[in-house]
């Protein structure tokens, strides 16, 4: 799993994050609100293990910002506040799940990989982007456009995916090697190009309306 734990606690942060790691997930850590929102809007996360009292932005705040922006990562709050008022303000403002201070790191791992399960189980069952008349089952990794079966790559397909599920948000060619190819390349390497250009050829190229953008000097986006 790629997580994002967000607590301002130095020592519990320490904590968790080995804790993860030491079980193969892929980690990522935010001291405060305001990061956190930028780290969740500019890279995909699988789980937010999410911390109430933050600097700046709280974590019942953040919940709401990101549902309303239709982000439905999972997140599972933290809370040193165990009444049913605050967990119910938690679980309204969007979280799926909370977890009250002090606890055991075994109850919440298995809560973050149920979380996991519950998303992947989600996905399986209604998984379709449609932007204009370009149709992505991610189910069963099949494109359409204007009806008409398209045929990708398991690379090709991974890439479209990401761009349509970030439809309308410019993703730089960082992200895509972050995310899409999801080891380091060399920042310079210009595979991204190439596959973009692959892509074209089988989702624009043979249309009148052009869905693939370049943002000059930013990266690319998808969007009618």
């Amino acid at each position: 799993m790629k997580l994002l734990i967000v607590e301002d606690e130095p020592n519990l942060l320490s904590i968790l994050r080995k804790g993860f790691a030491e079980n193969n997930n892929d980690v990522s850590v935010a001291l405060d609100g305001k990061t956190a929102l930028e780290m969740i809007h500019n890279y995909t996360f699988d789980v937010v293990v999410l911390d109430v009292m933050l600097p700046d932005v709280n974590g019942i705040e953040i919940c709401r910002r990101l549902r309303a922006s239709k982000n439905f990562v999972p997140v599972l709050l933290l809370t040193a506040l165990g009444t049913s008022e605050n967990i119910v303000t938690g679980l309204n403002a969007g979280a799926d799940d909370y977890l009250v201070k002090p606890f055991k790191f075994g109850e919440l791992d298995a809560r973050v990989n149920a979380l996991n399960r519950r998303a992947n189980q989600d996905i399986d069952r209604v998984d379709v982007i449609t932007i204009g008349d370009l149709e992505i089952n991610g189910r069963a990794k099949t494109v359409k456009r204007d009806g008409e079966q398209i045929i990708l790559t398991a690379k090709e397909f991974k890439l479209l995916y990401y761009l349509a599920k970030n439809s309308g948000r410019i993703v730089s060619r960082d992200q895509i090697l972050d995310n899409v190819w999801d080891i380091n390349f060399d920042m310079n390497t210009n595979v991204v190009d190439v596959y973009i250009t692959y892509l074209r050829k089988k989702i624009d190229k043979p249309f009148k309306t052009k869905l693939i953008h370049t943002m000059k000097g930013l990266g690319y986006v998808i969007q009618p």
